[in-house]
């Protein structure tokens, strides 16, 4: 029997550049993301998901302009996430191309947006994001603004409440896996979906193929979201493409020893390859 999964190439945004860092820090510009999200359509991507990494520090979200016109030559689901923080900043971004929003911070200080957010926009829009990261203890806390503020709230009681309010989907990040190719934390991943009934997508930590065959296979998880992987083995068509100069930073590929865990894979290869493990990638 085929297991169903959602393959959704995440792109962090700062300014008009992709970037990607380690454990949601140290930010290095990638490339133009148009480029990068019309790639990931014509291999098969079963969503885009959009985050403004930066939004926390202006309080805003910045990706407007850019989701109108993405929108316009992709057609598949957007989810656009980073500094809404009122149902007139759903709103927006949704009038303007997204078909999902991603909300963190702001239902973290005021859990009650989800319902009203679910109440207007329907549930299947609101996605819930959880950033967590494990203590020596063993819990998992939750934290916003990109991993770095500490909210002393459980993850898992946090998850469950999130449902209980609206949200339609849940994105669990593992922060001190994000970005370091050290493979999914497939504990929390497989806690948080077997606790909820709303779908559940994972991120962070993706090093290979074989890190999303495995997770997919150990837990219920509904989606998974990949940057790095994805992210540099396209760089360099990207910059095939781009003739007149290197769209994106290179040299730090190399030269960081943090990236040799990670094994560059085209989106289409992974979905052929998961097709061998009765593992279907498609929108839901």
């Amino acid at each position: 029997m085929n297991r169903f999964i959602r393959l959704i190439p995440r792109l962090d945004i700062k300014g008009p550049n992709l970037v990607k860092g380690i454990q949601l820090e140290g930010l290095r510009v990638l490339g133009n993301p148009d480029l990068f999200a019309k790639e990931y359509y014509r291999a098969g991507a079963c969503e885009l998901f959009y985050m403004d990494v930066v939004a926390s520090l202006y309080e805003r979200n910045s990706l407007v302009s850019m989701i109108s016109n993405i929108a316009q030559d992709i057609f598949i689901p957007i989810t656009v996430g980073g500094g809404l923080r009122s149902l007139e900043d759903i709103q927006k971004v949704l009038n303007n191309g997204a078909d999902k929003v991603a909300l963190n911070t702001a239902v973290i200080r005021r859990p009650q947006l989800i319902s009203e957010a679910s109440n207007k926009f329907g549930s299947s829009t609101i996605v819930v994001c959880i950033e967590a990261i494990r203590q020596p203890d063993g819990k998992y806390l939750a934290f916003i603004d990109n991993g770095r503020e500490h909210t002393g709230v459980d993850v898992f009681q946090w998850a469950k409440e999130a449902e209980n309010l609206g949200a339609g989907e849940i994105v669990i990040t593992a922060v001190d896996r994000e970005g370091s190719g050290s493979g999914f934390d497939v504990e929390l991943v497989g806690r948080v979906s077997d606790l909820v009934k709303v779908p559940v997508v994972a991120h962070g930590g993706a090093s290979s193929v074989d890190d999303i065959v495995q997770l997919v296979q150990q837990t219920n998880v509904n989606g998974v979201a990949v940057a790095s992987i994805f992210h540099y083995d396209l760089i360099t068509k990207i910059n095939t493409l781009q003739q007149t100069k290197s769209e994106g930073n290179t040299r730090f590929l190399q030269e960081n020893r943090a990236f040799q865990k990670i094994k560059p894979v085209s989106l289409s290869a992974v979905v052929e390859e998961l097709k061998k493990y009765n593992i279907v990638c498609r929108s839901v």
